[in-house]
């Protein structure tokens, strides 16, 4: 899986279903992708935070792909802690995003996979991150072929990825080798934000922020494998 910035509950639910969770470092960056913004809640909207990135080629892998050098943590924290101040769970919330911005690492991935670590300790998910490039495969290889190989080296007998995947790949070839294909379905999660009209799919920020640790817990179990 691709690594993504304080990514959705869906993210989290497919992490809390594996048993063993890789992330991609050694693919291609995509613009205008997960990787390094989310959306969160200002005055009632969903609104884009980001990571600012040096230029680099559209070539690089997200490995090769660094933090802008003027990168100022507190420009993304501040307006988070504007607009979540009043919610239920701030004060439990904010430390995790200091850690998470304070010393952060300047190289993109790095920065993810530490972000991810910390949100998933946070919540108490003990799932392994498994950097992909670590894994001894041949990284040439593409898309399904490629996370087939993983499941081997691995000894994968099943194989679990987001709902979005199901038109990627293919149940019988995964079946062929030995393993079973199936796709995180998430039920409807619904919560209140500030008495306002519930915006949905937002960063799990934005979860945290209302909810307590607990019923985020319940939450990522608010799911089928389908």
């Amino acid at each position: 899986m691709q690594p993504y910035f304080l990514p959705y509950i869906g993210y989290w639910q497919l992490l809390a279903s594996a048993d063993r969770f890789v992330v991609y470092d050694n693919i291609k960056y995509t613009k205008q992708s997960w990787i390094n913004r989310n959306r969160f809640l200002r005055d009632g909207e969903a609104v884009f935070f980001t990571l600012p990135l040096k230029h680099g080629s559209d070539a690089l892998d997200i490995a090769d792909r660094w933090l802008a050098d003027d990168f100022d943590p507190a420009a993304l924290l501040n307006p988070l802690t504007s607009t979540y101040r009043k919610a239920p769970f701030f004060a439990a919330v904010l430390p995790l995003l200091e850690t998470i911005l304070a010393a952060a690492p300047r190289n993109l991935f790095e920065f993810l996979l530490r972000s991810l670590r910390e949100t998933a300790a946070f919540l108490d998910i003990r799932t392994p991150l498994i950097r992909s490039s670590e894994v001894a495969i041949d990284h040439g290889l593409k898309a399904q072929e490629k996370v087939l190989a993983i499941c081997r080296t691995l000894g994968a007998t099943r194989y679990v990825n987001a709902i979005g995947g199901q038109e990627l790949y293919s149940a019988a070839a995964f079946a062929a080798h030995g393993v079973d294909l199936r796709f995180v379905q998430s039920h409807p999660i619904i919560y209140s934000q500030y008495d306002r009209p519930f915006v949905p799919s937002l960063s799990i920020v934005d979860v945290m922020m209302f909810n307590s640790r607990d019923m985020v817990r319940t939450m990522l179990g608010a799911c089928d494998l389908v």
